[in-house]
């Protein structure tokens, strides 16, 4: 999450009183094996937030596994390669803490260590996914010595005081175990990777948030819930006052602004609508949830960049329609309407990403862009559609990265995702150096419906769907029913454009007196960042000269040079 520099002094402050904490626990903060500014890290470019890698901007073309696949380096061994061909440059794998201190206090790397090396071996980067406390709003990753042991770790409660399998966050033992395990991977990964950096960011715990009811109900939750709003997260709530995300202020502002009370006194008490999947109902329970989801993971995230400061990013179960009440959801995950609870309770956080597989995909990515929230999509589609919406998040809204989930032995290099990473491949590093800048933007389009339009430099530019393929289109080649247009300006009249199945048309923003032609368009390839260009298009390839034809079966790239005359 993008930060004030007051925002940014308050965190280092309190990362230090953090680490004074971890000493207790056993655990050191270690000097990094190299400054800070060479690891994988995050920095602005005008407008946008961009992940370094070895001193240059990084576009991640990414891919998650299964949950399972990476915990067998066999079951693995076929599909590294084909992720290669993919045109993948970083997979999402998980690290399960059961996996990793299968006797408490008795850490084993083997399988850490063969990810980082087949993954070197196939020229990918890896973001690792921390499955500790919670797993999808469950706890199924952790180890038996910890599920086994209730006493010690115990778990969610519903209203009727039934215990559910999900650890509380009220208990400073679930924390405290969670967080020596992940402060113990991230110093072995500073140790293993920190000159090599194949490793570029963590996800730390997975869709957190309590399932089956709407809070948490255990003896320690219920005594916080009655208990008084901390005065940390109040003292948030006053300094961003005029910035609140809207649905928080307005809780905030029904009750007064109250600088004290409970936690219904501060954000009112609840009502329940379950129909109502864009009503706020619970929304105090989820507040409250929010915050101690927060505060448990802040403190595993902070144990960890004490070791080793990689970017770290949670990602979010999202509401979706018939889903209205927090625990139909994970109530307390990191959700839009919550943002800024989760900003108050857990500055060692640097993202908070949205796994995304609902329809109104344009809709959840300018959620999670308020604020300057920087966007990284850590799981959705990987068809057709999923290919469309990537390009879109690159284009109209910086995207850091973009990640299918499920990928595995049916990658390969004639895969619809691997056609679509492709050419975004090609042009990376034209995206990454417009950044921030006002000079790139995207639009996307039901195949069949009505004409989008965007401007961009002194040009309007209007994408119409098309369905002409210039040769058959058939199988996984057919026309897709969701298209995006990339465009790039690269010169007050030049630009790159990327797409398929789509026309697109441009007029003078600047003075519509004017009329507007095609001076020169070539499609092409970038090799190696030099373009190679092919065929110069006109005639059938350019309808009356007036427009860009992208066909229908495959992605393409072309350059236009336009000019005016009246």
């Amino acid at each position: 999450m993008a930060r004030s520099n007051d925002q940014t002094t308050n965190m280092k402050q309190r990362l230090h009183f953090l680490a004074a904490a971890f000493v207790g626990l056993g655990l050191t903060t270690s000097a990094q094996a190299e400054p800070a500014t060479t690891i994988p890290h995050l920095r602005k470019q005008g407008a946008a937030t961009q992940l370094i890698v070895d001193g240059k901007p990084f576009l991640a073309l990414a891919a998650e596994l299964n949950n399972s696949s990476a915990s067998s380096l066999s079951y693995m061994k076929p599909i590294w390669p084909r992720l290669a061909a993919s045109h993948i440059n970083t997979v999402l794998a998980t690290v399960s803490w059961e996996l990793i201190e299968p006797q408490e206090g008795q850490f084993d790397f083997k399988l850490v260590d063969g990810l980082i090396q087949e993954a070197r071996a196939n020229r990918l980067h890896l973001v690792f996914l921390w499955f500790g406390s919670w797993k999808n709003g469950k706890s199924t990753y952790q180890p038996l010595w910890v599920k086994t042991n209730q006493a010690r770790f115990p778990l969610i409660q519903n209203e009727q005081g039934k215990n559910l399998p999900t650890m509380t966050t009220l208990s400073d033992a679930n924390r405290d175990a969670d967080t020596r395990a992940f402060a113990a991977l991230m110093r072995h990964l500073r140790e293993f990777d920190g000159a090599k950096h194949t490793v570029l960011m963590m996800q730390v715990e997975n869709e957190v948030g309590s399932l089956d009811t709407p809070r948490d109900y255990c003896p320690a939750a219920n005594a916080a819930f009655a208990g008084p709003v901390p005065t940390e997260l109040i003292d948030y709530l006053q300094a961003h006052k005029a910035t609140l995300i809207p649905q928080l202020r307005q809780a905030w502002e029904a009750n007064g602004f109250r600088s004290s009370g409970t936690w219904e006194e501060v954000f009112g008490k609840s009502t329940a609508n379950k129909d109502d999947w864009k009503a706020f109902s619970c929304f105090t329970e989820e507040v409250f949830m929010a915050w101690n989801y927060a505060r448990y993971i802040g403190y595993v995230a902070a144990a960890g960049k004490a070791q080793y400061a990689l970017p770290m990013y949670v990602n979010a179960w999202l509401k979706q329609q018939g889903t209205g009440l927090p625990g139909m959801y994970p109530s307390g995950g990191p959700l839009p309407q919550v943002m800024d609870i989760w900003r108050a309770g857990a500055p060692a956080i640097d993202m908070i990403s949205p796994d995304i597989y609902v329809p109104n995909f344009t809709e959840w990515c300018d959620w999670y862009t308020q604020s300057a929230n920087p966007l990284f999509i850590p799981e959705s589609r990987g068809d057709a559609q999923g290919v469309a919406h990537a390009i879109w998040a690159f284009g109209q809204h910086d995207a850091i990265g973009y990640s299918p989930f499920g990928i595995g032995l049916a990658a390969g290099a004639d895969t619809e995702l691997a056609r679509g990473y492709d050419v975004l491949s090609q042009v990376a590093p034209l995206i990454l150096s417009a950044q921030g800048k006002g000079t790139m933007a995207a639009l996307l389009l039901e195949s069949g419906g009505s004409p989008q339009t965007v401007r961009l430099g002194n040009y309007n530019i209007e994408i119409r769907s098309s369905l002409r393929s210039f040769g058959p289109a058939s199988g996984s080649n057919a026309p897709p029913d969701r298209v995006a247009g990339l465009f790039i300006s690269t010169g007050p009249d030049d630009f790159v454009i990327v797409g398929r199945s789509m026309n697109v048309y441009f007029s003078a923003a600047d003075n519509p007196s004017d009329s507007v032609g095609l001076g020169t368009v070539e499609e092409g390839v970038y090799e190696n960042g030099r373009w190679r260009p092919g065929r110069r298009l006109n005639g059938d390839e350019t309808p009356e000269w007036k427009a860009l034809r992208f066909r229908s079966d495959d992605y393409s790239i072309q350059r236009v040079k336009l000019y005016r005359y009246r």
